[in-house]
């Protein structure tokens, strides 16, 4: 289904400010930077909770970081979630080694170049970490890694897209869902592996996001290769880096929508109905799930 425009938006919107009225009053913990599995991470955990808790990693863009995204990793904390973000190597800020002037591993304008060796150190970041949160004792009780989702902004977005089924040999079991926002996806797209996706996905782009969005939501790009449940959600007037905290518009609509789909894929949560329906802000909505999703509104 493609939503252009839906009726009561008024109602709608007013669902979502409610939302994020809520979150705003449910602080997470102040965020917590560890090292663990040989990787600097930071960790947001929600409010007063002991867990087991529905955990989410989340991989920072190329040149980001593991806090680029604060505004998002601290909502959802505060939605319940236990989020770590772990610097990859070539992250420039949060302590990060890397230099903004170093080149990608391959060109992103040659994505016939990529292929599954192409930051499998990245693949790798998350795997570890993945693989010590059920070890370490500081979040072997706190983690609950049956429900496990991966959030990912630009090259972040390649990076848990390629661990969901992308990347054939990248495949990390376990995953429930993707969140992915503003994702790389050409080689995807290019190499049609789109299709071994294993778990739901969202997407989100924006209007302005012209390098990334427009292979997300053209025809035969990644949405329409990718395998249902999946989701598109396109925001007006968003460039690149509105999933960053460099950029202050939209934030309400990206964690709406962003919590929607985590609460009903990674906590197995009843969908929301505001899942399936536009916002003001929303240019373009678009979902497809399968027939096990009978309580889709």
């Amino acid at each position: 289904m493609d939503l252009k425009a839906a009726p009561r938006r008024t109602q709608v919107a007013a669902v979502v400010i409610g939302a994020v009225a809520l979150l705003a009053c449910a602080k997470p913990r102040a965020a917590e930077q560890i090292e663990i599995a040989g990787l600097k991470v930071t960790v947001w955990s929600p409010p007063h909770a002991e867990g087991p808790l529905p955990t989410l990693v989340f991989s920072h863009g190329f040149h980001g970081c593991a806090t680029q995204s604060r505004f998002l990793m601290e909502a959802l904390a505060s939605a319940g979630y236990l989020v770590l973000a772990p610097n990859h190597r070539d992250a420039t800020c949060n302590n990060g080694t890397a230099r903004w002037v170093e080149r990608p591993t391959a060109p992103f304008g040659q994505p016939d170049t990529w292929n599954e060796t192409v930051y499998r150190d990245r693949a790798d970041d998350i795997r570890k970490l993945v693989t010590a949160l059920g070890m370490d004792e500081r979040f072997r009780e706190r983690a609950d890694l049956k429900r496990l989702g991966l959030v990912g902004h630009s090259l972040g977005g390649y990076t848990v897209l390629g661990l969901s089924g992308a990347w054939p040999s990248w495949k990390l079991d376990g995953v429930k869902a993707v969140l992915a926002l503003s994702p790389y996806t050409n080689p995807f797209v290019v190499n049609k592996t789109l299709a071994g996706l294993t778990t739901p996905v969202m997407y989100q782009g924006g209007t302005w996001d012209y390098g990334v969005t427009p292979t997300v939501s053209r025809p035969g790009g990644a949405y329409d290769l990718s395998p249902a449940p999946k989701y598109f959600v396109e925001f007006t007037s968003a460039g690149h880096f509105v999933w960053t905290d460099l950029r202050a518009t939209d934030h309400d609509g990206i964690v709406a929508y962003g919590i929607a789909f985590l609460d009903r894929y990674v906590k197995g949560r009843p969908a929301e109905p505001a899942l399936t329906r536009t916002t003001p802000e929303v240019a373009r909505l678009r979902y497809s799930a399968d027939a096990a999703e009978g309580d889709l509104p």
